[in-house]
C-alpha cells in the first residue's frame, strides 16, 4: 500500500493587526493551493481571533507576545520568550519547511525557532520605511520581500524581492451594486467608507465627524460605512443617528471588500495593506497618515500614492476639516477625478504578490 506523501508545512506570523494578517492569509491561500499545509501564527489581539474565524482551511495558534516599548522593555523581553518557546514546542510536533514572518514584533520569535528546526525563513516588509523589527530582523531571513520599491535598499538582506503586498482575491472583480445591496444600502446612491484600519483611528473619527455637517449639507444623498474601531462605535452611531443619514457603523468589518466594492470614495489611514486593498479595487481616496506611525511610515506611505495622482493626502492637523469636505466634494461630485484616480492606482496594484511570495518560498524549500 502505498504511503501518500506529506504535505509541507509553512507557518506564517502575521498578527498584531490587519496589515500583518490579511497579506499573510492572501499568502496562505496561495501556499495552500500549491498543496501546502499552512499554520497562521496570531496575537492574542481581539482583530487577530475576530478575523481568523473566516480563515477557513488554516491551522492557527496563537501567540503570548509584546510590542517593543522603551519603558518597559522587560514586558517586551518576557512576551519574546514566552513566545519563542511556544514557537518551539509548536514546531516540535511537527517542523515548518518554511516560517514567513509578515512584520511586527510578535513575528520574530517564531523565525528564530523555525531557524532552529531547520526551517527556511522569510519576512515581508509591506511599507516604504520598513518597521523596527524588520530592519532588525531583515539579516537573519533567507530572503525578504517588499510592497514599495524604496524599503528594498532599507534591508540588510542581500535577496530582497520587490513582490507587492499580498491582498485576498475576494478584493478583486467586486460589482458594486451587488455589495451595496448585501450592506442594506440604496444601490443608486453615493457611499462614503470611513476607516482607520483593522483598530480603528480615533483621529480620522473625529475629522470626518467635524466634517459631518457640511458633507450631509452639500450632498445630501451621501450614504456612509464607517467602520469606527472598538471605543468610538456609540459615539458616531449617535451623531450620525442626529443628523439622520443612511450610514452603516460598525467597529470592524470583516467582509471588509462588500465595504470597498460598495464605495464611491474612502476617507482612510495609510498602512500598506490598506492601501494595497484600494489599489486592488481602484478605489479612490483620501489618505489621512497616522501622525504618530513608527518613523511616520504612514506619512511616506500615502506621499507615495499622492504622487502619483493615485490618492490624495491629508495631514491631521488643525482645519483638516474643511479641506477634507473639499476633497471630499471634488471626489465625490466629478467622475471624471475618480476615474484619473482608478488609472493611476494601477500601477500600485500587484495582483500576482501573493503567488510571487509563494513561489519563492515553495523554489527555495524544494
Amino acid at each position: 500500500m502505498s504511503v501518500a506523501p506529506v504535505k509541507p508545512l509553512i507557518a506564517i506570523a502575521c498578527g498584531g493587526t490587519g496589515g500583518h494578517l490579511f497579506p499573510g492569509l492572501a499568502v496562505g491561500e496561495a501556499l495552500r493551493a500549491h498543496g501546502c499545509d499552512v499554520t497562521l501564527l496570531i496575537s492574542p489581539k481581539e482583530v487577530d481571533q475576530q478575523a481568523v474565524k473566516s480563515a477557513y482551511g488554516f491551522g492557527i495558534a496563537t501567540l503570548p507576545a509584546v510590542a517593543f516599548q522603551a519603558r518597559a522593555p522587560h514586558r517586551f523581553a518576557f512576551g519574546f520568550t514566552r513566545s519563542f518557546f511556544a514557537s518551539r514546542k509548536l514546531f516540535s510536533e511537527r517542523a515548518p519547511r518554511a516560517v514567513l514572518a509578515m512584520g511586527g514584533f510578535t513575528a520574530a520569535p517564531p523565525v528564530f525557532a523555525g531557524k532552529l528546526c531547520g526551517a527556511a525563513t522569510f519576512l515581508h516588509e509591506s511599507n516604504t520605511v520598513p518597521g523596527r523589527a524588520n530592519r532588525w530582523l531583515a539579516r537573519w531571513v533567507d530572503a525578504a520581500f517588499v510592497g514599495f520599491p524604496e524599503a528594498a535598499t532599507r534591508l540588510a538582506n542581500k535577496h530582497v524581492v520587490i513582490a507587492g503586498t499580498p491582498v485576498r482575491p475576494q478584493f478583486v472583480g467586486l460589482d458594486t451594486t451587488r455589495c451595496r445591496v448585501a450592506l442594506d444600502l440604496d444601490s443608486q446612491r453615493p457611499v462614503l467608507l470611513i476607516t482607520g484600519g483593522s483598530q480603528g483611528a480615533s483621529g480620522v473619527n473625529d475629522l470626518l465627524l467635524a466634517a459631518l455637517p457640511q458633507l450631509i449639507a452639500k450632498l445630501p444623498e451621501l450614504q456612509f460605512i464607517h467602520l469606527t474601531g472598538p471605543s468610538d462605535a456609540d459615539k458616531v452611531r449617535a451623531i450620525y443617528a442626529a443628523h439622520h443619514a443612511r450610514t452603516i457603523v460598525q467597529p470592524f468589518l470583516a467582509q471588509m471588500e462588500l465595504a470597498l466594492g460598495a464605495a464611491t470614495a474612502v476617507v482612510s489611514r495609510a498602512g500598506a495593506s490598506s492601501l494595497a486593498e484600494l489599489a486592488a479595487t481602484g478605489l479612490p481616496a483620501v489618505l489621512v497618515p497616522f501622525p504618530a506611525a513608527a518613523d511616520n511610515h504612514q506619512f511616506f506611505n500615502a506621499r507615495a500614492f499622492a504622487e502619483t495622482g493615485a490618492a490624495k493626502m491629508l495631514e491631521q492637523k488643525s482645519g483638516a476639516d474643511e479641506r477634507l469636505v473639499g476633497m471630499l466634494i471634488e471626489l465625490l461630485n466629478d467622475a471624471v477625478a475618480r476615474n484619473a484616480m482608478t488609472a493611476a492606482l494601477a500601477r500600485w496594484h500587484v495582483p500576482n504578490a501573493a503567488e510571487q511570495i509563494a513561489a519563492r518560498i515553495l523554489q527555495v524549500i524544494r
